[in-house]
């Protein structure tokens, strides 16, 4: 979980918003300047938005309701000061003031941004972020922001992204407003930036009525290393606060909006770089530049991966294909909120707030009158998972503002962009909170408790069995399965095994490679916790091309004197396959201790061994001290006590590399339970169970098993610590995951509603 006192929030800026009303007073900023040159995706304009300046008293209680305790949102530099210097427009004072009382009425904390790209249009026309008279101008926005708002608000952002601003509207001319500068007026730009920044700290800190918080939040994709290896690490760092981008495309570089505001100097590399282009750089500059912050803002939303190369420079590493997007066309890469997060609280050592983060969704409003947005639950879910394992890591990470709380006009996208918690009719303004909202109420509640980091993952488990080749062994479990055996002999597929001789390993997933052991020792809690010292049960699939040897098994107690500790064995077995004349070795005919002794003894096999004729779909119990062994042409698949105690009666006389296997007579005299059970208490018919329902096969001590035969969509509740089940035949889907026969999977604890369709039978099992 978060620190106690972790700020949770919602971000937002004025233009895209607020909207204008005729009697508003505001002057003409550049992106009205953009919309009506046709310069936006969907040729629309901001001059209602959300028309939030008339709804905000409605939208702070929706933000209350949701459980919102801090808000960033800018104002508008052209609607406080229409020309953008000198006249102040009392009523957009007095609507600003209006809207924090409104929000602290609501138990909002407010965070004021100063400029998120609201320039006057006035200002743009005298030059803009070009003329270095800016820094005077932004000055005096900032004594007028201090001296109006500073005794009912504690936090101040000065600027919001000077990479997009100085990017997107003055290199690319992507952005308001539209310019494509050369490289060195760029660079100018950039700088008055800067200094327009520290000037602004100056005049906030000098007229301010109280004692303020002030920030800067900057933006850029984060590099994280494709590999937890020292040099991968490094070789991402090194990406992160160098120069490899293109110069078309040089402002998105992380050191050169943040070096000089918190070291107080622009980085080396860069100024031997980009020496041809830059302007005079005073230690007046780098003085006023470098003013005393109180935190760190950052916007995060993606990163790229690196790793180092052979040569030892870093190298960018292809996405994986089919990587996940928003919809905004934005890869979703949440080491991103680690990686960026650690590498900029290890340069910079500053608080640190993730001021901008979230993701453009498909929304649309449902039959049911909702807007349901899983991706964005799930998005929202891995990337604060990865801030909170920054945080973990030691980065001062202070508090988050998910951009944003109102779907909106997303600058030069329009309305196609929908990145809000609460979805917007624009022509109704009629507003819906979405799932996610939900959501992130109880994230904020909880100071992120239910994040899937502080819950581990709980997904099916897909086991790759182990294959064992037996002197009886057959190919059938290539042939007929979809395995790759390793020879023709093989006997057994430990399809769910963690016992030391055939240690499953997961397929797929977050535990891929883990072998079951391993999840049962460090991850209990996907087992329910049972408080077992090993994972207690063993399925497997056994086929018989010869007869096996007579066997019997111990119990516990037994087991545990002479077996060194181990379980004893208690079996189940459910015939898969088997000719039309088969049958299995199911009990003795002794009827005294003296008289089974003398069987044995004497070899007298034919007179002990009694065997009864089963067919395809039987079921058999076999107790401990139960005399039993599989016939060849048998399939059986076995659910058993975790163990592979077995004690050999009789082999045929069969020999392995020359010599007659080993026998365990006097121990199988031990455990043996004389009389055996009565035949017809030994086989049950379960061929012709009722169809898309769990059937109890067999409920002891030990395990519980049932048949399921799925013949259309059904659900269950994983009400177990946990459910073993394996496709026998058909195939199928779970939860949308489609299974076949010879799959075996565990539902961990808590994993919850299982729906199941298809045409397929299954054996499933638990404790």
């Amino acid at each position: 979980m978060f620190r106690d006192d972790f700020v949770w929030g919602v971000a937002s800026s004025a233009y895209q918003i607020e909207g204008r009303d005729p009697q508003d007073g505001a002057g003409k900023m550049i992106w009205d300047t953009f919309t009506e040159e046709g310069r936006i995706m969907d040729g629309k304009d901001a001059y209602v938005a959300c028309d939030h300046m008339h709804r905000y008293r409605e939208d702070y209680q929706l933000m209350r309701l949701l459980g919102v305790k801090a808000y960033r949102f800018s104002v508008s530099w052209s609607r406080i000061m229409p020309e953008g210097t000198g006249r102040v427009n009392e009523k957009a004072v007095a609507l600003y003031r209006d809207m924090i009382a409104a929000m602290r009425e609501n138990g909002i904390t407010p965070y004021l941004t100063m400029y998120h790209w609201e320039l006057p249009q006035a200002l743009q026309d005298r030059g803009g972020w070009l003329n270095e008279e800016m820094i005077g101008w932004f000055g005096d926005y900032a004594k007028v922001i201090a001296e109006n708002f500073s005794d009912i608000c504690e936090y101040f952002i000065t600027l919001n992204e000077p990479e997009c601003f100085v990017g997107l509207g003055h290199l690319s001319g992507i952005h308001a407003p539209g310019k494509k500068l050369s490289y060195r007026e760029t660079f100018q730009v950039a700088h008055n930036a800067l200094r327009a920044h520290g000037q602004a700290v100056v005049n906030l800190r000098k007229y301010a009525k109280q004692q303020i918080k002030i920030g800067y939040a900057p933006t850029c994709g984060m590099a994280y290393p494709a590999s937890n290896k020292p040099e991968d690490i490094e070789a991402a760092r090194k990406v992160l606060f160098s120069f490899y981008n293109p110069m078309d495309n040089w402002t998105w570089n992380v050191a050169w909006f943040n070096d000089p505001v918190f070291l107080g100097k622009y980085p080396q590399h860069g100024l031997e770089q980009f020496g041809e282009y830059l302007p005079d750089i005073t230690d007046e500059d780098m003085a006023l530049i470098a003013q005393p912050l109180d935190f760190m803002g950052q916007n995060i939303y993606n990163g790229y991966m690196v790793r180092a190369g052979v040569d030892g420079e870093p190298e960018y590493v292809d996405r994986p294909v089919g990587l996940s997007k928003t919809a905004a066309g934005w890869p979703v890469t949440p080491a991103c909120l680690y990686w960026g997060v650690k590498f900029l609280y290890e340069r910079y050592h500053m608080p640190l707030y993730i001021t901008e983060n979230g993701m453009s969704c498909h929304d649309i409003v449902s039959l049911d009158g909702q807007v349901h947005d899983p991706n964005r639950v799930t998005f929202l879910d891995q990337y604060l998972s990865a801030l909170q394992r920054a945080s973990d890591d030691g980065a001062d990470v202070r508090g988050y503002f998910l951009w944003t709380f109102l779907d909106n006009f997303e600058w030069d996208k329009g309305y196609t962009e929908r990145f809000g918690l609460v979805y917007v009719d624009f022509k109704t303004q009629k507003r819906i909170v979405k799932d996610s909202a939900y959501w992130y109420q109880k994230i904020m509640e909880e100071n992120g408790k239910m994040l899937s980091i502080n819950q581990p993952a709980k997904p099916i488990l897909f086991l790759n069995p182990v294959f064992k080749q037996m002197i009886w062994g057959g190919e059938r479990l290539g042939k007929d399965w979809p395995y790759e055996i390793p020879g023709r002999d093989t006997g057994e597929c430990w399809a769910v095994s963690a016992h030391p001789n055939g240690d499953c390993t997961v397929r797929e997933g977050i535990y891929e490679g883990q072998t079951l052991s391993t999840l049962w020792e460090k991850h209990p809690e996907l087992f329910g916790d049972t408080g077992l010292d090993r994972f207690p049960l063993l399925v497997k699939i056994i086929d018989a091309k010869a007869d096996l040897s007579i066997q019997v098994h111990p119990d516990d107690a037994y087991a545990k004197v002479h077996e060194n500790g181990s379980l004893g064995k208690t079996e189940c077995w459910y015939v898969l396959d088997c000719d039309e004349d088969s049958s299995l070795v199911i009990g003795h005919n002794a009827g005294s201790k003296e008289e089974l002794t003398d069987m044995i003894h004497n070899g007298k096999w034919g007179e002990l061994i009694r065997e009864i004729p089963v067919k395809k779909g039987d079921f058999i119990q076999i107790d401990p001290g139960t005399v039993h062994a599989i016939k060849g042409g048998l399939m059986i698949l076995e659910t058993q006590q975790n163990s592979d105690i077995t004690y050999r009666v009789y082999d045929y006389g069969r020999l392995t590399n020359g010599k007659p296997r080993e026998l365990h007579i006097d121990k199988s005299i031990d455990v043996i339970t004389v009389p055996a059970k009565p035949v017809a208490e030994s086989v049950m018919k379960v061929d012709d169970l009722p169809a898309d329902q769990m059937n109890l096969l067999i409920s002891c001590d030990y395990y519980k098993v049932w048949k399921l035969h799925v013949t259309k969509q059904i659900t269950i509740d994983q009400e177990y610590p946990f459910l073993i089940m394996s496709v026998i035949e058909g195939d199928g889907l779970i939860n949308g995951q489609m299974i076949r026969k010879g799959d075996h999977f565990i539902l961990p604890n808590g994993y919850g509603e299982i729906k199941l369709q298809g045409s397929m039978q299954l054996i499933v099992s638990t404790i």
